[in-house]
């Protein structure tokens, strides 16, 4: 590795930034039941807590993505407050994430709801987290909905596509400078025989009909077995309509599996791509990078930091591909040579340059080992213990 290959990576580590989630920190759990944890977060000042841990031992996570109803349950009266046990943790409140998918009313949708007054009350509910948004100073808002059917013929498909363009359109109208609104999309689940927006295509059109301020969101877990994210990732680049991600990884569907667990190389295939297009085009990618994870057996804490470092160690290895190389290997159909510019730059040992980074940023050389060794664990058990102990497990 040359020095040019070192400033490069010194370099695009102080801009990677990697946002963790509010509910990655509290209880969760499945279809048939929570399996708790002793120390997880119940209340928004312990999740903000727990994220800042990771900032603190990783030096890449300022951000916090919040869940509206969960962590604002009084609407944008609470983005203050919010805003300043956010500070005094050490990070900022990121993406607002609507919730217009766990009140009875969304039993048969929200945008898509064949009742007006209940895609009336989605649309209400949005453009109050757009006011959050603005209040708290985050500039992204995250749509998924669980929209859809489980059924064939028992919802009208073509009527759900105009009414999500409609309140689509209809919330871009709220959004004020600076402000973006990221579309998600997920091919089922909770819906089974259609999702509204079931696909990056379907996503993209629906940006596109919303307005400028519109962007598609990426999820890994969102997608079918074997389907190639990366080819994905590169259309949208092209298209100028890659907005963020939300990272994890998965072995069958949505996992919610540590990122890299299962399929580090598709991770890196994934920033290469990315990383190309920045060197095509001599731009910056605006694209944000999100951790969406809820685990349930592994500590959460732990979890994301390990999601965090890891993806750090794939970022960097996508940064020394030899793009020049690459791009004559392609036009030359020089099949081997092209594959191998990927294979030589994942085999490469990053380490070195991330501990680099992180003694020169103050950050632990081992940040799975140093908050081990913190003992804020240990501190936040104790305090959480009982209320974590007497809570709801059961699925019935």
């Amino acid at each position: 590795m040359n020095e040019t290959q070192r400033t490069l990576v010194l370099e695009a580590l102080d801009r990677f930034e990697i946002e963790v989630p509010s509910w990655g920190f509290a209880n969760t759990g499945t279809r048939f039941g929570k399996f708790t944890q002793l120390a997880a977060a119940s209340t928004i000042e312990e999740k903000l807590s727990d994220a800042g841990q990771v900032h603190r031992h990783t030096g890449c996570c300022p951000s916090v993505a919040v869940h509206v109803l969960w962590d604002f349950p009084n609407g944008v009266s609470d983005a203050n407050g919010v805003g300043r046990i956010a500070s005094r943790y050490g990070v900022r409140i990121g993406s607002i994430n609507p919730n217009v998918f766990q009140d009875q009313c969304y039993k048969h949708g929200s945008l898509g709801n064949p009742d007006p007054a209940v895609r009336q009350a989605a649309l209400d509910h949005m453009t109050g987290c757009a006011r959050i948004s603005a209040a708290t100073g985050s500039r992204d808002i995250s749509l998924w909905f669980a929209d859809g059917s489980n059924y064939p013929g028992t919802q009208h498909i073509r009527k759900r596509r105009r009414w999500f363009l409609d309140g689509l359109r209809a919330l871009h109208g709220h959004l004020g400078e600076g402000q973006r609104m990221l579309v998600e999309y997920k091919p089922f689940e909770p819906a089974f025989y259609h999702t509204d927006i079931a696909d990056w295509g379907m996503a993209l059109l629906l940006a596109r009909g919303a307005g400028e301020k519109a962007k598609v969101l990426v999820d890994l877990g969102h997608h079918y077995q074997a389907q190639n994210i990366e080819q994905i990732v590169a259309w949208l680049l092209a298209e100028g309509m890659l907005g963020g991600f939300h990272f994890n990884d998965r072995r069958y569907a949505d996992d919610d599996l540590t990122l890299g667990s299962i399929d580090p190389y598709q991770l890196f295939r994934i920033f290469h791509e990315i990383r190309f297009w920045e060197w095509e085009t001599g731009a910056r990618a605006d694209i944000a990078y999100m951790i969406d994870q809820s685990h349930n057996l592994k500590g959460k804490i732990e979890a994301m930091i390990q999601s965090v470092t890891r993806a750090q160690e794939i970022y960097a290895k996508s940064l020394l591909v030899d793009h020049a190389a690459l791009g004559k290997h392609q036009d030359a159909c020089n099949l081997v040579d092209a594959e191998e510019c990927l294979q030589e730059a994942f085999a490469l040992d990053v380490k070195p340059l991330i501990l680099e980074w992180r003694r020169a940023r103050g950050v632990p050389e081992n940040p799975l080992k140093a908050f081990r060794e913190s003992g804020y664990l240990e501190r936040v058990t104790a305090d959480r213990e009982a209320r974590n102990r007497g809570a709801v497990a059961s699925y019935a």
